[in-house]
């Protein structure tokens, strides 16, 4: 139902006027103003239905409109809606849910920082990285490894991260030593040249710290699965082999979980899935499935304890610990476990990746990869190049949006869902038969016919 005080069309207008969007330029007139959400279906003011495919921003572990978060929201909000979490402060609520997130972890991890959301997040590690260094009297250590095609977010020391131009044109300078790898993307074998890709990854990364230096290296970070990238998932031996290299030399792991905690891939983290434990770990996103702004750091002992020496960490946020936010984790957590959300994003997950490999008959469908609900459908000019299909405008998730009401998104050459945990099979039949009604007329070119 749309806002009482203004038509639609009103509506809509303002939005034109008022708003600055991410990613979109002022001569893009369409909007979709979402106002109703129920589990893995949404309702825009104009009453059309879609089928959310991504969870938003691979966020929406426990589905749209749960009562019972607003419940614990409305009670939290009437006891105690927010104090400071600096110096001494805290509230039960925080305690609470670091608490239940130690008891989550990798054996190791046991300190708990809290944030407003990921960008934060990889913020706060990449000073906690250096910083951690700087304590122990390693005042070189100031050299960040990440990978192109990562996405560490938008503020500076994470923006600096992440490895697409995009994020950096008009932005510069940013931070200094910041050096960028290459992505574990086994598809593309023309990165590797001609070489096993992790033995390519892993003989790159020792060149480039002994390049550098390893006494000057503070960490590298990565997420495990990468997701703006076009869900790119590395080789089950990628992960244990970088981490013990690093551990050779003194460099710590920081894993970006922002997308990929509290069951995306069918555990608890990502890391559980690919045997190994950061030094710290940096969450957001599913730990309230959206219902509220929050994110936690993750941290192992002995990084927690010399962050926590002397005077203490000397970075703090405004909403560190904020309580509302914190019940509001506490009661997604509590549907994750109740409803078997873990095994279902892998039930489901399997289940949707086998409806998109049929999409593998189609001659621009290359590759089609999967974790738990992290999905993607890569599209190339034909199977034997590979090269990449070019997304023109109109994109084809705006197409299958308006064709079929089913969302999915684009990530370079790669059509990826994220789907609520919650997502049905006839869901998933959905989302899958959208794809191919618009991919079987999709062209070389990037144009639909």
């Amino acid at each position: 139902m749309a806002n009482k005080t203004m038509s639609v069309e009103q509506m809509i207008q303002r939005d034109r006027d008022v708003l600055l969007h991410p990613y979109l330029p002022d001569s893009v007139s369409e909007r979709v103003v979402m106002n109703r959400g129920d589990m893995c279906r949404l309702w825009d003011i104009e009453g059309r239905e879609y089928l959310d495919a991504t969870g938003g921003l691979w966020l929406a572990q426990v589905g749209h409109g749960r009562s019972e978060i607003a419940e614990a929201a409305y009670e939290q909000l009437k006891t105690l809606e927010y104090f400071t979490s600096f110096w001494e402060f805290s509230n039960d609520r925080a305690i609470e849910l670091a608490d239940r997130l130690v008891s989550l972890t990798p054996d190791g991890i046991d300190r708990v920082y809290f944030t407003s959301g990921g960008s934060e997040g990889n913020e706060a590690a990449i000073k906690m990285a250096r910083y951690f260094h700087w304590r122990r009297g390693d005042k070189d250590r100031n050299w960040i490894i990440s990978r192109t095609k990562a996405y560490h977010g938008i503020a500076y020391g994470g923006g600096s991260a992440t490895g697409f131009d995009v994020y950096h044109d008009g932005f510069g300078p940013m931070m200094p030593n910041v050096v960028h790898v290459t992505p574990p993307w086994p598809y593309r074998q023309e990165l590797f040249n001609g070489q096993d890709p992790c033995d390519f990854l892993l003989n790159e990364l020792e060149e480039t710290i002994n390049r550098i230096g390893p006494s000057k290296i503070a960490a590298m970070i990565g997420e495990p699965i990468m997701g703006v990238g076009g869900m790119l998932v590395p080789p089950d031996d990628y992960w244990p082999r970088v981490e013990a290299l690093l551990r050779s030399k003194g460099i710590l792991l920081i894993f970006d979980e922002v997308v990929t905690a509290f069951g995306r891939t069918g555990e608890w983290f990502a890391s559980q899935h690919f045997g190994v434990t950061p030094d710290i770990t940096v969450t957001a996103k599913g730990i309230t499935s959206g219902y509220s702004p929050l994110g936690a750091v993750l941290m192992t002992s002995e990084v927690g304890q010399v962050l926590g020496s002397d005077f203490g960490f000397p970075m703090g946020y405004t909403y560190n610990g904020h309580p509302t936010a914190c019940a509001i984790a506490l009661a997604n957590l509590d549907i994750i476990e109740r409803d078997g959300l873990l095994e279902r994003a892998t039930e489901i997950g399997d289940y949707l990746n086998g409806k998109l490999e049929g999409l593998l008959d189609l001659p621009i469908v290359g590759e089609v990869r999967h974790v738990g609900m992290m999905l993607a459908v890569e599209l190339v000019t034909d199977k034997q190049s590979r090269t990449p299909l070019p997304m023109l405008q109109p994109m084809l998730p705006d197409i299958i949006r308006r064709e079929t009401g089913v969302i999915v998104r684009d990530c370079a050459n790669n059509l990826v869902l994220s789907p609520p945990l919650v997502m049905t099979r006839e869901e998933a039949d959905r989302a899958a038969d959208a794809m191919r009604s618009v991919l079987e007329r999709t062209q070389p070119d990037g144009t639909v016919h």
